[in-house]
């Protein structure tokens, strides 16, 4: 009885020191899991972006035209640019959130292979570029060459035909000449018009500098007649003053003789 009831408790302790262990093992098990469930998520979608590129750049290498068609085409190749550049940047950025190096060295490893193949795909991109729109110029030439074909005319240059041709342009000539001789007196007649106008101003500006003359010499006029004017009130009033001190003088001799 003593035995049985000294090992239990040593179990009851094992068991505790187990399950504590055994939790944070656990715990980083399953932040390891989750972790590789994005990594793996986010490279299924950088290849699937990859894989649409790569279609997209096919297209542009099998359009034939027009250059509508392949300005949509390389809008959407830049859209799959971005988007493919985000995702390695996520990549890389769940790289750093590994606690193993090693984890961490094979992702950054895995996001730089991408890296490389977007500039391979650039590579491919600017090539299929190229090569549409020598294709799209070269059917543009061509369309132009048969429509032009297509619209000439054969012509036979016989003799009634080339008098017809040179009585057209003497006539289209001698249209010119009447058009130009009537541009040149009508010009002729606009430069009479400006000489007539230049004398009015000059005149005018005579009349104006004369006035002007006339309105600085009344100006003056006006303050000299306001300075006399101030003087004359100036001696009225001394005079005036004078006056009403002769009066009482006078009346005080008079009234007050002995003061």
């Amino acid at each position: 009885m003593s035995l049985t009831g000294l090992s239990q408790p040593p179990q009851k302790s094992t068991q505790r020191s187990l399950a504590n262990h055994r939790a944070p093992f656990s715990k980083t098990k399953k932040m390891a899991v989750l972790s590789d469930f994005r990594v793996r998520i986010c490279s299924q979608e950088i290849i699937k972006h990859d894989l649409q590129l790569k279609a997209l750049i096919q297209d542009i290498n099998d359009c034939l035209g027009p250059q509508h068609v392949l300005d949509e085409l390389n809008f959407q190749v830049k859209v799959k640019f971005r988007q493919l550049r985000r995702r390695i940047q996520g990549l890389e950025q769940l790289a750093k959130e590994q606690d193993s190096e090693k984890d961490k060295n094979i992702i950054l490893c895995e996001a730089d292979g991408h890296r490389k193949q977007i500039l391979s795909n650039q590579a491919a991109w600017r090539k299929a570029n190229l090569t549409c729109k020598l294709l799209i110029d070269s059917m543009e030439k061509d369309e132009l060459l048969n429509r032009g074909i297509g619209t000439v005319r054969p012509r036979k240059t016989t003799k009634e035909s080339l008098a017809e041709m040179s009585s057209d342009i003497t006539e289209s000539l001698m249209i010119i000449n009447r058009l130009m001789s009537e541009q040149v007196k009508q010009s002729e007649g606009t430069v009479s018009h400006l000489v007539i106008s230049s004398r009015t101003v000059l005149e005018t500006n005579e009349e104006f500098r004369a006035l002007n003359g006339a309105i600085h010499l009344g100006r003056k006029l006006i303050l000299k007649y306001n300075r006399r004017e101030v003087t004359d009130k100036l001696l009225i009033f001394l005079a005036l003053a004078l006056f009403l001190a002769t009066v009482v003088y006078i009346v005080k001799k008079r009234l007050f003789p002995f003061l």
